[in-house]
């Protein structure tokens, strides 16, 4: 039996209403938009087409005009009531916002009853034309990376196996077989992930050097490192400046991020080192990961993977839920210490959350402390050693984490 996420009734109940907003099912690769939207399919009765934007030229976008128009005939020739139009990939189309609109309020003025879901990559999608052409005639549905909960009920994988292996479930039945998972994670996800949703729907001058950015990136997940030192490992040329703005396209992708460091002072955060951070574990594993026994085995290691899954967690409903992650990070008044890290801060509303991942990776930070004293967040705590398990914490809703009650450490 197919797995069912919660976004499945969210859709449903909508094309089960009256026409009035087209539906968006947005989200990263392979994370089962169009699995989900053929598992409604199968459970309503409204009559449809599926349309598959993938290997059109991007530059046709008349191609979006002829499935619309071929749908508006199967329903005057059918006689139909109703009918759904389903496009998928549909930001891989040229203007394609702007043909939407066009035929959407066609159909409004005309009083055609075609309902339609939209298809696309996450926060890309919106980038290019939902915010601007199509304002006021569209509803979101935002399909993130697959969680500890789902993975485990939809495919009995642990907790350790999802810290290293991540959420993807195209791959979940071969992490038995660790070579042949990354090579799915790197030539099936990856790939067309970067070739397809990134390069051609962006302007993109150096491709090589966004992949080579990007692999690396994955391999530093949980480490503070700056642009300019990530310049010097990489082959193609490039600048500080081409970087930044590829790891934000990136970002978007719902692939890498850098995290700022947080401060009350905004041209600080932006001008802060990044720490980058992956959006699905799968990815740190693909490009830096050794064996899971071995990784598993080492201390230190293991801690980094832990503190990269705590920060996929947060960052998967960060869209959704209207908040901010960062980290951050201050000398010690005692040089001898080393610095005073806390690892992620998350802000919504201007209320503050403190977060500090506690492992094997390393030993006790005053930074908590020291971050309380100075911002006096309205929560703060630990995950890990000492503090909240590191199993209730990827369990949890990360709406209840950032609630603003006070919290003690």
């Amino acid at each position: 039996m197919e797995y069912i996420r919660k976004q499945f009734y969210t859709l449903k109940e909508r094309l089960l209403e009256p026409r009035k907003f087209m539906q968006v099912l947005a989200g990263p690769r392979q994370v089962g938009k169009s699995t989900l939207v053929n598992q409604v399919l199968a459970q309503v009765t409204i009559p449809h087409a599926i349309e598959v934007a993938d290997a059109v030229t991007p530059k046709d976008s008349d191609w979006i005009h002829r499935v619309w128009e071929a749908a508006r005939t199967t329903m005057m020739l059918r006689k139909l009531d109703e009918y759904l139009l389903v496009i998928d990939e549909v930001q891989k189309i040229e203007n394609w916002s702007e043909v939407v609109k066009r035929e959407w309020d066609a159909d409004s003025r005309g009083h055609v009853n075609l309902k339609v879901v939209l298809l696309g990559s996450s926060r890309l999608l919106l980038k290019k034309g939902l915010t601007e052409s199509l304002a006021g005639r569209f509803e979101l549905i935002r399909m993130p990376h697959w969680s500890l909960q789902e993975m485990r009920d939809a495919f009995g994988v642990s907790l350790d196996e999802y810290i290293y292996f991540g959420g993807y479930p195209g791959p979940a039945h071969m992490i038995q077989d660790e070579r042949r998972w990354r090579k799915y994670i790197k030539d099936s996800l990856v790939a067309p992930a970067i070739e397809k949703d990134v390069i051609m729907t962006s302007n993109i001058y150096k491709p090589a050097l966004m992949k080579q950015l990007f692999e690396l990136g994955c391999s530093y997940s949980a480490e503070i490192l700056s642009l300019t030192k990530v310049m010097g490992q990489l082959q193609d040329a490039g600048n500080v400046t081409t970087l930044a703005g590829y790891l934000e396209i990136l970002d978007q992708c719902a692939l890498l991020t850098g995290l700022q460091k947080y401060a009350n002072d905004e041209a600080r955060k932006r001008g802060s080192i990044p720490k980058y951070q992956v959006y699905n574990n799968a990815l740190l594993t693909a490009y830096k990961g050794r064996g899971f026994m071995a990784d598993r085995m080492d201390t230190k290691v293991w801690g980094r993977w832990m503190e990269s899954a705590v920060g996929a967690h947060l960052l998967s409903m960060a869209d959704e839920l209207d908040y901010k992650v960062y980290y951050w990070r201050e000398p010690s008044r005692n040089p001898a210490l080393g610095d005073l890290e806390v690892d992620f801060i998350v802000v919504r509303d201007g209320k503050v959350t403190a977060i500090e991942v506690k492992s094997g990776r390393r030993g006790m930070n005053s930074g908590l402390p020291e971050f309380v004293e100075a911002f006096h967040p309205q929560r703060s705590f630990v995950v890990g050693t000492g503090g909240v398990s590191l199993e209730d914490f990827l369990n949890s809703d990360v709406e209840e984490i950032i609630c603003t009650r006070k919290n003690m450490i």
